[in-house]
């Protein structure tokens, strides 16, 4: 028997300003269960970063074919593909392809530095953001969580202050490659 996805729901408090975004977001999100907890603030993190109101999850690691988080066009085409992990340079190709901004995040304490450094050139070719989250203040806030929560965010420059549960703490956002 398959395990069934543990879900999660989170009232965002979110003050982004960079983007002038001051907004409260009420979230469900399905934790799959081959996912980790840092995994699943990071697939937040990258929603609450590219809040638009018709952004939102997909089936993820459920579907091969889409992305982590997407916004779809009234016509089903996909303005934005938005993926959490070190994909492979076909991936970012064919997301690339497909949407009209399309967005990586890593967070993987060491891996995603390597996975970065090995791909870098063939990653320049393609027309994609990537972005990378500090780990280790991430895996603080798993502390902090609970199956309802409340999450504060705000962000300014390349950090972003988040507050779960009773766990405050700054990420740093490191931008390894902007869209062109």
């Amino acid at each position: 028997m398959a395990l069934k996805p543990t879900i999660y729901k989170f009232r965002v408090n979110l003050a982004d300003t960079n983007r002038n975004q001051f907004d409260d977001i009420n979230l469900t999100v399905a934790k799959h269960p081959s996912e980790n907890e840092v995994r699943m603030l990071v697939r937040i993190f990258a929603f609450c970063l590219n809040n638009t109101p018709n952004l939102t999850f997909t089936k993820g690691l459920s579907e091969q074919e889409e992305p982590d988080i997407w916004e779809l066009s009234d016509i089903g085409d996909i303005l934005t593909w938005i993926e959490v992990g070190e994909p492979s340079a076909d991936r970012v190709k064919k997301a690339a392809r497909k949407s009209k901004q399309t967005h990586f995040y890593t967070f993987n304490e060491n891996k995603s530095d390597v996975w970065f450094n090995k791909n870098q050139n063939v990653l320049r070719e393609y027309d994609a953001s990537i972005t990378q989250f500090d780990f280790a203040p991430i895996e603080e806030l798993v502390a902090g969580l609970e199956r309802t929560n409340d999450l504060s965010l705000m962000i300014s420059g390349n950090s972003m202050f988040a507050t779960l549960g009773d766990v405050n703490t700054e990420i740093t956002i490191t931008e390894l490659q902007v869209k062109s």
